[in-house]
Order: structure tokens, then C-alpha cells, then sequence
């Protein structure tokens, strides 16, 4: 940015030193009245977090490079394959131009959307459906339309990384209240959340099943929850894109809670559920008519969710009943070989999660972000190595997480046996291990 001087008796050299701070281009050289300042970015664009999943795939990609293989256990990409029926109605489209949608989404998908929630107990009906650009855009208009700058909204850590990029891009602060890798990461006492309520606080988030944690919250724990929402007048965002992968007791919604409707805002994926990822399609549901109305708005600037993700999602509800449970069941496998696998490596804990794809597990070490790119820069077995992610970026407050790491068991069981073997090996020669 080139600013005007005071005059031509203020020369070149003079402003280099006075703003000695600045960058100085010779570009402007041939200004001799103007000097130049650095631009700047926004705070928000300071403060928005790195992705604690993706941050370390430069030394992946490093490591693939000099022939490494890489066990992917970083990030929740299953591959589970996208079922052929949701891939068919894409390919067979015969549309001639491609489409703005409504923008809530089309409505015969919100129609049988709202089918599919019935199956699962969740009564709405279709107008209180909008599609959204992923869960993402789903938990961005959330707090979009439920906050204000400066507002604040209690979540359980760890949590979802995002939330923390999601709240910055919101002005909204993030109150967190830890839960205890000793306990599973069950529900904090009430308690807990009680002692960081104050008049600026508007809603509480909780994932379920949790990411990253596995954990499953039971009946018991979302009436706590229930009682406390309508105690303080506070909203309820509840993330459940891992509904249907549970499995040990019974999920259960925030949508199934009675006499809070009000209160309630469910965010939504196809994402996990039909192993669509790259789709980018999810829900932003609510029976509060104003949250509505002032989320619609939002939707409208965006203009339209994605077409042909719509497409995917509406063939893939017509999957039959019994869909998941081939699914479940391998989930399930990798989840018990896993579990049972890093329990058996000395110095190692891992509580047995209760739904999604993930696990949380303590290791033996001094920091985990030193040691998951140790692992990529420095470590290989048999030519291979395992890429986690540490769970420091799944907390918000300093400090937590050093010794934890999350593992998404994405991978079939020969796939994890082998990324247990590196793991268990590179436990063993890591310069930074405490046992």
C-alpha cells in the first residue's frame, strides 16, 4: 500500500528508518512522495486455527516421497465404499443445465429426509429441514443465527477441532469444559457447567457419538443436558453425523428429548453415514420457526447447496433397512482390534468408545505433537509408519492433550494391525517417551 508523504522534504531514506518496521519494496522507488506499509490481515484470519488432521500432511507427503508407506490414521476418511445406487443417480442425471436448488435444498429431498429421521424417532417434517453445504455449513449457521460477537457457547473437550475455526469465524467464544480420558470422556457433572454460565452465554454444543472420542452419551446424560438448557434458556447444538454407527446401547437425539423444541438444533451429514465425504452435503434441522426464518437468510446468501450432493443423498435414503449393519459390524471389528491392540502396548490407555470411528488413547510421551511428526519425519518400520493426529488440537484449553492422540480406525483390520506393529515399534525407540 503506498500511503502519500508530508511532503517532498521527507525522502527515502529518512522514512526507511523511521519506519524501520516496515517492509520497504524498491517498487516504490520511483514514488518519492509515497512511502509503503505492509497490509495486514484481519485478527479473525490470525486467530483461525490450524486443522490439528491436516497440518501434518506436508511430512506425509515428505514421507510418501522417499518411499514410505503411510498408515492414515489422522483423519475420518472411511473406506467403506459409497453405496453404487447414491453413485448411479449422479451418473444417471439427464439434466441440461446444472441449476441453482431452492435454497433449503430440493424439496423432494428435505421430503424423504424427513422419512429418515422418522425411522430413527425424530418427527419433523421437510420445512423444518434446509440442506446445508456439509454439517459444516450446518454448525456455521448455527452459530451464525443463534449468536452474537462476544457471545458465548459451553462444549465438552476434546471436541471436533472445527468448532474452535467455526467459532472464530462467528466472533463467538468457546467455553470448554473437560472431560477426563480416565472416565471414556463421559458427560462432565453439572456442575461443571454451571460454574462457566454467564449472561453471555447462548448454547451448549455436544457431538454424538463424539468425535474424537468414540464416547456415546446415554438417555440419562441428554436429560442432564435437557434440564440444564431449560434452567438457563440456552440453545442445544447437537452433532450427530455418527447416528448410526453405536455400538453398545441405544442412541439417543436431541430430537428425541421432549418439551425443549425450542431449544434444539440438530446439524447433519451425509458425510459419515453413506461414506460420502466429498459430496459436501448436510442438515441444519429445528422446529423453532424464528431460528428458522433467520437461518433461511443465511441459506439465501449462499444461494443453493451443492446439486449433485443432493442427487447422492436422496438415491442413498432409499438404501434398504438393512444397510448399516454390514458397516456396523466391520466398524465394530476394527474398533475391538484396535482397542485391544494399543491396550497391550506398555505405557498405553485407551478407553473402549462407544460409537463413531474414533479412539482416544494415552501414550507414553512427552508431546504429542513432537511425536506424530516424529513419526512422518524421522521413524519407519518395514518401510512404513503411522499418521495420527494429536489430540492437543482437539482441546481448547492449553496445555491438555500432550501425551494423548486421536486414531481414526478408517482402515480395514490387516491395515490396523500393521499401523499397531509401527506404533508399538516407534513407542519403543521415540527419544521423547516417559517409560
Amino acid at each position: 500500500m503506498l500511503l502519500k508523504n508530508a511532503g517532498p522534504k521527507l525522502h527515502i531514506p529518512r522514512i526507511r528508518h523511521l519506519l524501520s518496521g516496515f517492509r520497504y519494496p524498491e517498487s516504490c522507488i520511483p514514488y518519492p512522495h509515497y512511502i509503503c506499509v505492509m497490509l495486514t490481515i484481519s485478527k479473525r484470519g490470525q486467530q483461525m486455527p490450524p486443522s490439528p488432521i491436516r497440518k501434518l500432511v506436508p511430512y506425509a507427503e515428505a514421507a510418501k516421497r522417499k518411499g514410505t508407506k503411510v498408515y492414515h490414521l489422522n483423519i475420518g476418511q472411511p473406506d467403506i465404499e459409497t453405496p453404487q445406487v447414491a453413485l448411479d443417480a449422479v451418473r444417471k442425471s439427464d439434466f441440461k443445465v446444472l441449476e441453482y436448488s431452492h435454497s433449503a435444498g430440493n424439496e423432494s429431498y428435505r421430503r424423504k429426509l424427513a422419512g429418515y429421521y422418522k425411522q430413527a424417532g425424530i418427527e419433523v417434517n421437510h420445512e423444518q429441514i434446509i440442506i446445508t453445504t456439509g454439517g459444516s455449513e450446518a454448525i456455521i449457521f448455527g452459530f451464525m443465527a443463534c449468536m452474537d460477537a462476544g457471545d458465548e457457547v459451553i462444549i465438552p473437550e476434546p471436541f471436533y477441532a472445527n468448532y474452535n475455526g467455526f467459532a472464530v469465524e462467528a466472533g463467538v467464544v468457546v467455553k470448554p469444559i473437560t472431560s477426563s480420558i480416565e472416565t471414556g470422556f463421559a458427560l462432565p457433572p453439572i456442575e461443571d457447567f454451571e460454574k462457566v454460565i454467564t449472561a453471555k452465554t447462548k448454547a451448549i454444543v455436544i457431538c454424538n457419538p463424539n468425535n474424537p472420542t468414540g464416547y456415546l452419551y446415554s438417555a440419562a446424560e441428554m436429560e442432564v443436558l435437557k434440564q440444564l438448557i431449560i434452567k438457563h434458556n440456552l440453545f442445544l447444538f447437537a452433532d450427530e453425523a455418527y447416528r448410526e454407527f453405536c455400538y453398545e446401547g441405544k442412541h439417543t437425539s436431541a430430537m428425541h428429548l421432549k418439551g425443549v423444541d425450542d431449544h434444539v438444533v440438530l446439524m447433519d451429514t451425509i458425510s459419515k453415514r453413506y461414506s460420502a465425504c466429498g459430496g459436501r452435503v448436510g442438515a441444519f434441522v429445528t422446529k423453532n420457526k424464528a431460528l428458522l426464518e433467520a437461518t433461511m437468510k443465511f441459506a439465501q446468501a449462499r444461494l443453493s447447496p451443492p446439486s449433485f450432493a443432493q442427487i447422492l443423498g436422496e438415491a442413498a435414503i432409499d438404501l434398504p433397512a438393512n444397510y448399516f449393519d454390514t458397516t456396523k459390524a466391520e466398524y465394530k471389528l476394527r474398533r475391538d482390534t484396535i482397542v485391544k491392540r494399543l491396550n497391550a502396548i506398555p505405557g498405553v490407555f485407551c478407553p473402549n468408545p462407544g460409537g463413531a470411528f474414533y479412539a482416544m488413547a494415552k501414550l507414553p510421551i512427552d508431546d504429542s505433537d513432537k511425536f506424530c511428526q516424529w513419526l512422518l519425519e524421522s521413524f519407519s518400520y518395514n518401510n512404513q509408519t503411522v499418521m495420527l493426529a494429536p489430540a492437543t488440537g482437539f482441546y481448547s484449553t492449553p496445555g491438555l492433550g500432550k501425551n494423548e492422540v486421536r486414531l481414526a480406525y478408517v482402515i480395514n483390520v490387516a491395515a490396523i494391525n500393521a499401523a499397531m506393529d509401527c506404533l508399538e515399534k516407534a513407542l519403543q525407540e521415540y527419544p521423547g517417551k516417559t517409560m
